[in-house]
Order: C-alpha cells, then sequence, then structure tokens
C-alpha cells in the first residue's frame, strides 16, 4: 500500500476543509470552544470542525496531538494509542482503542490510521489521516473496527498572540457496528469539546509543568 500517496492525498483534503467557510452550522459552543457541522462528502454522516486556542505555539502542539508519549497520557476518549510503525519522519502508522461513549451506548472502538505532518507558509502545522489496512493490525471480532474518513488538526498562529494557537479539528468517523446514526451524531460534538479541553489541560500539565 503506498502511504506516501495516501498522505499526500489526505493532506489536500485536510487543506481544503480548513480552506472551507461556507455552510457549517454551529452544533455546541461553549467560551471558548466552537463546534460546527455540515454534510460530509466521504460517507452517509458529517463532517464535525472545532476550534480553540491552545497556549503554545504551533509547533510544540502537533507533536503533543500524535506522539504516543504525550497523547496516550492526556486523551480521555482513549484506551489506548500507538504508533506502528514509521512510513518516514513525517508519516506514521497508528492504532488506537477508545473507550466507551455515552453511558456504554458505544462501545469501544479501534482505528488504524495513516498521520502525515505537512507544514505550510507562516508558521501552519496540520496533522492529516486516515484509516487504512494495516496486515500488522488485522479486523478482530473486538473491538469493533471504526474508520476514520479524512481527519485532523490545523495549528496555526494566532494573529494577535503568536505565542499561542488557534486549534482547528475536523472529524468524521464511521464508528462501524450497528449503531443509529442519530445516536453518533449526538455524540460527536461533546466528544470534539472534549478532545481541545483535554488537549489545552494537557499541554498545560506536560509540557509547561
Amino acid at each position: 500500500m503506498d502511504y506516501k500517496k495516501i498522505a499526500d492525498d489526505v493532506s489536500q483534503k485536510i487543506r481544503s476543509y480548513s480552506q472551507d467557510t461556507s455552510g457549517w452550522k454551529v452544533a455546541k459552543s461553549t467560551k471558548n470552544i466552537t463546534i460546527s457541522w455540515k454534510p460530509s462528502n466521504e460517507y452517509p454522516g458529517n463532517i464535525y470542525r472545532g476550534e480553540g486556542i491552545i497556549e503554545d505555539v504551533p509547533e510544540k502542539v502537533i507533536p503533543f496531538m500524535y506522539l504516543a508519549k504525550y497523547r496516550s497520557k492526556w486523551d480521555s476518549a482513549l484506551k489506548s494509542y500507538s504508533i506502528l510503525e514509521e512510513v518516514d519522519e513525517d508519516t506514521f502508522i497508528c492504532h488506537c482503542i477508545t473507550h466507551s461513549h455515552g453511558m456504554g451506548l458505544i462501545s469501544p472502538r479501534e482505528f488504524v490510521d495513516v498521520i502525515h505532518i505537512r507544514r505550510y507558509d507562516g508558521g501552519v502545522v496540520s496533522t492529516n489521516s486516515i484509516s487504512v489496512e494495516y496486515d500488522k493490525c488485522p479486523v478482530s471480532s473486538s473491538p469493533v473496527r471504526g474508520f476514520n474518513n479524512p481527519c485532523g488538526y490545523v495549528c496555526s498562529p494566532l494573529p494577535e498572540n503568536p505565542a499561542h494557537s488557534r486549534l482547528v479539528v475536523f472529524i468524521q468517523p464511521d464508528l462501524g457496528g450497528l449503531l443509529p446514526r442519530s445516536v453518533v451524531e449526538s455524540a460527536l460534538p461533546s466528544n470534539v469539546v472534549g478532545l481541545i479541553s483535554d488537549a489545552r489541560e494537557g499541554i498545560k500539565t506536560l509540557l509547561q509543568g
């Protein structure tokens, strides 16, 4: 499987999502995090966009989002997280298992993704991910294997305070199994809020002491 080609394709999609300003509807908003959605072009569900401020620069924030030594410590939604293979210095295969959600309505899921790190002018750094087949981690009966359609984090310096970053999260997971779509869609906005909140607090604890 040409993981570098897959990484390039998904990076272009995440870039296009970050430049798309039309049609987003607010699903959930807190004091400093906003979650929006629109119908996905990838699967019969929605794509979600979460935006919040992180108190550090993009080059420090992005490794914190995908390296196992950080992610496994701060992300309360994940039961386990590991890097299975380094394709090149900016491309990785990762495996994660989630905890159950919604008081057990959504059982644990596992994902195997390719993750590619890309940098753009202006200090913007992004992760770009999509689920892939990986022979060394075949599908098993438990937990249910989900599929992440193009997803990622786009982190850019905050213009009014370059020491801080604007983190924009894109997710559009197909959780598999027999879950009603309504159950999944009702859970995802809160999950994105939790992700950004956990990242913010984790960076304060792990990176800034």
